[in-house]
């Protein structure tokens, strides 16, 4: 996320949460050392869910954090889909493949002499929900019917 002058991040988690009347705390983890350490202190907040964002040294650890979502019944939402098909109970966020599209399209575009200044910045169109059924039953959640019926994508 963008961060501030005093290295806050500012993005639109941050925005949303008091509107949703909701109260975060965060665990950064900078490298592969500090995953332990941040396990036991969010664990010591008793939070109620957790949101793992895109992160690649969080992706690198896929497993690992699925593991201690899935052993302490927390429930977790990821901002990819994959995390869903890796046994993370449910993702929302872009959906990839049409942003690989339309980078292509733009590398396209300036290769055929359009000056990269001139184009348009687009924002993603797409998002994908994944929702892991037998992921919600081992922690005890049933998923309303009307979340299953938008989802993506359902996991059994």
């Amino acid at each position: 996320m963008p961060r501030n002058e005093s290295g806050e991040s500012t993005g639109a988690i941050i925005v949303a949460v008091p509107a949703l009347g909701l109260q975060l705390t965060s665990a950064p983890i900078r490298n592969a050392d500090e995953f332990e350490g941040a396990f036991v202190a969010v664990m010591q907040r008793r939070p109620n869910a957790a949101l793992v964002t895109g992160d690649p040294l969080l992706r690198r650890h896929q497993s690992r954090i699925i593991d201690f979502a899935a052993k302490n019944r927390l429930p977790a939402m990821y901002q990819e889909k994959e995390w869903v098909a890796a046994g993370g109970l449910l993702s929302y966020g872009p959906n990839f493949p049409d942003l690989f599209r339309q980078g292509a399209l733009y590398v396209h575009r300036i290769l055929q002499g359009a000056k990269p200044a001139d184009l348009p910045i687009e924002q993603p169109t797409h998002f994908d929900l994944a929702i892991n059924v037998k992921t919600a039953r081992a922690l005890g959640l049933e998923i309303p019917p009307a979340l299953l019926t938008r989802a993506d994508e359902v996991i059994e």
